[in-house]
């Protein structure tokens, strides 16, 4: 075999080694929509981007959602028991004025570094 054609075989054999490496192996069942779903999504595809990995980016956002709200309740779930236990429980109001302290506080914070970046 030729120094040249021996090279590129390697290259191409390199190539597409990486490829199937990098390859999926598990799949979402098939999604029957009608077609005026499918034209509104493929109306807001960015370039380059194809239904499928729309469609695999959706799922993957909703199922982190859902495992967000999951936490979220299993986290309330867990304070009422030590409320209940402990028998201290506060007022809506004070946890609400308490969260906007956090935010207002934070607020601040980031227009200060702002315009500490603008002055610089």
């Amino acid at each position: 075999m030729a120094p040249v054609f021996r090279d590129r075989w390697r290259q191409r054999l390199h190539s597409n080694c990486a490829t199937i490496a990098s390859m999926k192996t598990a799949q979402l069942p098939p999604v029957r929509v009608e077609q005026s779903v499918r034209d509104e999504i493929e109306s807001v595809l960015r370039q380059g981007e194809t239904l499928s990995q729309f469609v695999e980016n959706a799922a993957v956002q909703a199922a982190q959602r859902r495992r967000s709200q999951q936490e979220f309740l299993a986290r309330g779930r867990e304070s009422l028991k030590r409320a209940q236990k402990s028998g201290e429980y506060f007022s809506a109001k004070d946890a609400l004025d308490a969260m906007q302290a956090r935010l207002d506080l934070r607020v601040a914070q980031l227009a200060q570094k702002k315009s500490s970046r603008v002055r610089s």
